[in-house]
C-alpha cells in the first residue's frame, strides 16, 4: 500500500515521501496514528499544495532573514560595563546582553541567535556572528565601554 507520511518517520521515511509499506502497518499503525494518509488522487493533490506553501513560506522567511542581515551590518553594538584594573569587567557580557542591547536599537533577535564561543570578559571590540536562518549570518561589532 503506497501512503503519504505527514511527520517523518525514523528508519521509514521523511514527511512529504510517498513510500510503499504493507497493509496491515499502514491500516494498524500508520493512519491511525495520524503519521501517515493513503495516496490516492485527492491527497497527492493536497500534498502538492502543502509543498508549494511550504516553499513560498520558506523564501518569504529567507528574505526576511537576508533583509536584516543587511541592516545588523551596518550597526555597531555599545555596552557599558563596570570595569577594573586592567580594563577586566566585573561579571561579563553575554549573548544575552548583547540581545538587549539590539532591542534598545529596535531589532529583536533571540539571545540563541547571537554565537558567542565564551562570554566577553574585557573592554574592547569584538566581532560577534549572528546567525539569522540557516543559510544567512552575519557579523556585527560589540564596543565594550566603562561604565
Amino acid at each position: 500500500m503506497k501512503v503519504i507520511l505527514k511527520d517523518d518517520v525514523k528508519g521509514l521515511g521523511n514527511m512529504g515521501q510517498v513510500i510503499d509499506v504493507s497493509d496491515g502497518y499502514a491500516r494498524n499503525f500508520l493512519i491511525p496514528k495520524g503519521v501517515a494518509l493513503e495516496a490516492n488522487v485527492k491527497n497527492m493533490k493536497a500534498l502538492e499544495h502543502q509543498k508549494r506553501i511550504i516553499q513560498e513560506k520558506a523564501k518569504k522567511i529567507m528574505n526576511q532573514a537576508k533583509d536584516l542581515s543587511a541592516k545588523m551590518s551596518n550597526l555597531n553594538v555599545v555596552i557599558k560595563a563596570k570595569a577594573g584594573e586592567e580594563e577586566k569587567l566585573f561579571g561579563s557580557v553575554t549573548s544575552m546582553d548583547i540581545a538587549e542591547a539590539f532591542k534598545n536599537q529596535g531589532i529583536d533577535i533571540d539571545k540563541k541567535k547571537i554565537i558567542l564561543e565564551e562570554p566577553i570578559k574585557r573592554l574592547g571590540t569584538y566581532t560577534v556572528n549572528v546567525k539569522l536562518h540557516p543559510e544567512v549570518t552575519t557579523t556585527v561589532n560589540v564596543e565594550v565601554v566603562p561604565e
